[in-house]
């Protein structure tokens, strides 16, 4: 004679969408998003500025058009 296994029943609760969830993490992701472009943008935008700054050309004169010079 053989005997049956066993069977041990679990209840499980039925999964939900949380929708709220999703919504906020989203617009936790965007913020980020939104504070590292703000940041790249500043840092790279700056350094355009100082850079440019530090090539200029010096004045020839008071009213020169420099149309002599390559820039």
């Amino acid at each position: 004679m053989t005997l049956a296994p066993a069977v041990t029943w679990i209840k499980v609760e039925k999964p939900t969408f949380d929708l709220v969830g999703v919504v906020l993490g989203s617009f936790r992701l965007t913020g980020v998003l939104l504070l590292v472009a703000l940041v790249l943008g500043l840092a790279l935008g700056t350094g355009l500025v100082l850079s440019r700054r530090r090539r200029a050309l010096p004045p020839l004169d008071d009213v020169s058009l420099h149309l002599d010079t390559r820039g």
